[in-house]
């Protein structure tokens, strides 16, 4: 018996909401697990094409094949919660998500790698329990949230491991454009350029940006989200990372109907959100800023994936 599981993009933090925000968008990733017949084999981990066939590219070489692949992590870690041990799995992971691209492609396949696996035990985890788990293997839940839930969803870890999380309604009239680089730019080296502390002052303006974000996106206002799209805690930082960056977001600021500009996730990758504006003069101006720099982009206009990963059938 096999599985198949295809699980969406996500963008966390959305400028203030750092660690606590993602949004789903319509970019996949398909895991399928296969537990195979023959005893002794072990685990057996292949990238796939989009027309399933095996690749070995060297932008996967860094990628382990073995029990230390986060899939591989979490799916022990389910069957361990059961009381049972992975048998001899084969696990394909079919990749559209550009990785260290700041689109949620490892919460991708560890949501897929879990639901794949849940369904092969004859599902014995809820969608609690499966994103705990999820949680504990990526470390902290926005980005794994929207990828089981779809959407845009809030979520947060506590004291206790809990998570708390609500899908809130995207207004259908907001477009996402997802201006993604060809730079990589890995989570840890994002992390490691954060402070352990920040001044009182940031805090505080991000729980006030946070909390004007939450309430334009309920109400759909864009004048409030227009305010709202704006972060002292990471965002600052990250920039030295991301040539063009500060740019790009000082081009879109004075812009009547571009709400923001904020980085996805840990970056490089940037979204702009905007509301009835020329999308053909935001792709030109983001290519006129980075192709001077030798920056090379890939430009969507998306709207938010409102389901999130789904069993295949």
């Amino acid at each position: 018996m096999k599985v198949s599981v295809k699980v969406p993009a996500t963008s966390a933090n959305l400028g203030p909401g750092f660690d606590c925000l993602g949004i789903a968008l319509p970019i996949y990733n398909t895991i399928t697990i296969e537990e195979t017949v023959l005893p002794g084999t072990g685990i057996e981990i292949n990238m796939m094409s989009e027309e399933n066939e095996t690749i070995d590219e060297m932008i996967f070489d860094d990628i382990p094949r073995d029990e230390n692949n986060i899939v591989y992590k979490a799916v022990e870690m389910l069957y361990n919660s059961i009381g049972q041990e992975p048998s001899e799995l084969r696990i394909n992971i079919q990749s559209q998500i550009p990785i260290t691209r700041g689109l949620g492609s490892s919460a991708a396949v560890i949501v897929g790698g879990l639901m794949a696996a849940n369904k092969l035990l004859g599902s014995p985890a809820d969608e609690t329990a499966i994103l705990s788990i999820a949680t504990e293997v990526e470390g902290h839940p926005d980005n794994v949230a929207p990828a089981i839930l779809g959407g845009f969803v809030l979520a947060s870890q506590e004291d206790d491991g809990s998570i708390v999380y609500r899908k809130l309604d995207w207004p259908n009239d907001w477009d996402i454009t997802v201006c993604i680089p060809d730079f990589e730019l890995s989570t840890n080296i994002a992390r490691s350029v954060l402070p352990d502390s920040i001044p009182r002052a940031d805090a505080i303006f991000n729980a006030k940006h946070l909390a004007m974000l939450i309430d334009a996106v309920n109400t759909k206002d864009a004048k409030l989200m227009k305010v709202a799209l704006q972060d002292k805690i990471h965002q600052p930082y990250r920039e030295k990372l991301v040539p063009g960056m500060k740019e790009i977001m000082n081009a879109f600021k004075h812009e009547d109907g571009v709400l923001g500009c904020v980085l996805s996730g840990a970056g490089p990758t940037l979204l702009i959100i905007s509301h009835k504006y020329d999308l053909d003069k935001i792709k030109s101006t983001v290519k006129e800023i980075w192709e001077p720099q030798s920056v090379k982009v890939d430009i969507r206009t998306l709207k938010v994936e409102t389901q999130g990963a789904v069993i295949l059938e």
